[in-house]
């Protein structure tokens, strides 16, 4: 099993916190979340680790990882990350976004998991969301599953709160014929659509495409997208409020509603 981290964006809603670095270089509680990310991974047994940085790539401290730069990253998005590292997309696949965290155990549950294409989501995500933002019903997307238990639908945030039961928590596992449909969605689309400076499915344009567009291109193309269902047991750190709030739980003690960080070996 093989992990690309994407790790390229600018951190801009961080404000200070990412002025002169990258989010994944990016303290929490003694630890970078590059660092955190990189020991869970390793505790479960990935071994073979990609990075694709862009914005200030020079400052991810060095490890055992494979680095990509996205030279474009301030034109480019999510997608566009991971295809720079398209040469290591190979056979089974983790993509994790590089500004979350995440226990073993929800790692475990997606390394289990076995659907060519599965989408790590949050089934009670709520009680965090409310925690962390002052209006959580102005920050949801939708996470649609049909009868059968696939995902028909993702990543639209003008959506009501039963469109929203799940979260993305931006953790997803491809087999290799699920990178392989990834690949060819991805170059189809990337010939009819990347110089055209106009929004690609809830996207500016496809140079801009977030991961959720992405997958909602495959959907609609008669695939199968899987959720990958877990509890808690993850942060993310997209805004300055969001570190703040954060630290605050760590150094109050009460992080533990959200997630349990492993102790230092």
């Amino acid at each position: 099993m093989r992990a690309i981290i994407l790790a390229a964006g600018m951190g801009t809603r961080l404000g200070q916190y990412t002025k002169n670095l990258p989010k994944c270089m990016l303290s929490f509680a003694g630890k970078t979340l590059i660092e955190r990310q990189i020991e869970v991974l390793r505790s479960s047994g990935v071994e073979d680790i990609v990075v694709v940085g862009g914005y200030r790539a020079d400052a991810i401290a060095p490890s055992n990882y494979t680095l990509y730069i996205n030279k474009m990253f301030g034109e480019t998005n999510m997608v566009e990350s991971l295809f720079c590292a398209e040469r290591e997309m190979t056979n089974d696949l983790l993509v994790c976004y590089g500004d979350i965290i995440y226990e073993k155990n929800v790692l475990d549950v997606v390394l289990n998991s076995s659907w060519d294409i599965g989408v790590t989501v949050d089934t009670d995500y709520w009680e965090y969301w409310s925690a962390r933002l002052d209006e959580p019903r102005e920050d949801v997307e939708s996470l649609v599953v049909d009868g059968q238990g696939a995902i028909i639908e993702l990543g639209d945030p003008r959506c009501s709160l039963e469109r929203a039961e799940v979260r993305y928590v931006g953790l997803l596992k491809f087999s290799k014929k699920g990178l392989s449909i990834l690949k060819e969605q991805y170059h189809m689309h990337r010939e009819r659509s990347y110089e055209l400076e106009k929004p690609w499915y809830r996207s500016k344009s496809f140079k801009k495409a977030y991961m959720t567009c992405m997958l909602q291109a495959i959907i609609e193309s008669g695939y199968t997208v899987m959720p990958i269902r877990i509890d808690r047991g993850w942060l993310e750190f997209d805004t300055a409020t969001d570190y703040e709030r954060a630290s605050a739980w760590h150094a109050e003690g009460s992080l533990g509603r959200f997630i349990h960080l492993a102790e230092s070996p």
